[in-house]
């Protein structure tokens, strides 16, 4: 997916930049996530955050802004940190994060309360995988499961792609958000959405859980996916026959291009970080789009890379939560039922998919021809 059409951004007032910011001390300011050009070019605006005020606060926001990497995963796993009442965050359980929208069952209560809004600090990385990959062969159906998900979700997950993908096939042109990305996370948890129709064919509903009611998130995690895979034709010739790299490709599209861009936390005591010092009960916003793309953690961090040997987990959420779980699936059921209904799908005429919004962010449209 490519860059985002760079906007102006209010400039940094250098007079102001944040040092080793204490408790009790004036807050230092920097641009406001607010201000207009951030979400129209929001990684822009980040990088002006980790090289000129790693540890800001936001008065327009009213939270302290946190950019770099290492901060940011310090707030997501320190029980110095815990969620915000507002952000849905549950007594005992953890914060919402990433596709998770912080259910009790996503992860294992902690033995503080503080500690629940984290996820666990060390994931283990994929090993890196080869460069060079064999001639494309035929797409298999029938794809091993990536988790724990339920054999009858599964099953639906996997009837939904194909009939939509059929579906888009029988035309010259198909936008994915509206007819693919939107209704798979409906599909395949039916009664999950406030939506008004169900899709045709999908059966009654079942029992969900908090995480899973919500498909907003995993309709624009799954778009950004398809607009990444898209843009990478050798990567597609690639997974034809290698169909475990579709699992390497969403985590690296979550990375490069979350759906959540920003992730509140509370201090429950003063923390050191990196560009400062945070004071108790402080309101942090955690950038997440800026924390994957740290060129201090990720090599060519704007680059959307498979292979990357530097690939990690701990931004994508609780590797135990059902909407990551899910998430994970549609994207690879959803690519390869895409893939076997239209061999020869490509970008239309004249098209570029670029990602829109601030909190949440997504492409709006991605225009396809699928014959």
């Amino acid at each position: 997916m490519q860059a985002d059409a760079p906007e102006v951004i209010s400039a940094p007032q250098r007079g102001r930049r944040t040092g080793r910011t204490t408790c009790g001390s004036r807050p230092s300011t920097g641009p406001s996530l607010l201000a207009p050009g951030a979400a129209h070019d929001p990684y822009r605006f980040y990088r002006v955050l980790r090289e000129e005020y790693p540890l800001s606060y936001d008065v327009p926001l009213g939270a302290w802004l946190v950019s770099r990497y290492a901060d940011v995963t310090t707030a997501l796993t320190d029980p110095r940190f815990a969620g915000l009442p507002h952000d849905t965050a549950p007594r005992d359980g953890p914060a919402p994060l990433g596709l998770c929208h912080g259910s009790p069952l996503c992860a294992p209560r902690r033995p503080h309360a503080a500690a629940a809004g984290s996820v666990p600090r060390h994931m283990p990385d994929p090993g890196p995988v080869p460069r060079h990959m064999p001639d494309p062969g035929p797409v298999p159906r029938h794809m091993p499961d990536p988790g724990p998900v339920p054999r009858h979700m599964a099953a639906r997950i996997e009837r939904t792609a194909y009939v939509l993908a059929r579906r888009i096939a029988r035309r010259q042109q198909a936008d994915l958000v509206e007819e693919f990305c939107r209704w798979l996370p409906v599909g395949a948890t039916p009664g999950a959405s406030p939506r008004p129709h169900r899709l045709p064919g999908s059966g009654t509903g079942t029992a969900t859980t908090p995480c899973t009611r919500h498909t907003g998130l995993r309709e624009r995690a799954l778009a950004s996916f398809l607009a990444n895979v898209l843009d990478a034709p050798d990567l597609l010739a690639a997974l034809r026959i290698e169909p475990a790299l579709a699992d390497r490709a969403w985590t690296e599209s979550l990375r490069r291009d979350p759906p959540v861009q920003v992730v509140l936390r509370r201090t429950v005591t003063e923390v050191a970080l990196s560009g400062g010092t945070l004071p108790a009960g402080a309101d942090v916003a955690c950038l997440m789009g800026s924390a994957g793309r740290d060129p201090e953690r990720f090599a060519a961090p704007d680059v959307f890379d498979p292979f990357r040997r530097d690939q990690g987990r701990s931004l994508t959420g609780p590797a135990s939560c059902p909407a990551v779980l899910l998430g994970r699936l549609e994207a690879r059921q959803g690519l390869f039922a895409l893939l076997e209904a239209m061999p020869r799908l490509r970008w239309a005429d004249g098209f570029r998919p670029a990602g829109s919004g601030l909190l949440t962010r997504g492409p709006r449209a991605l225009l396809v021809r699928p014959g």
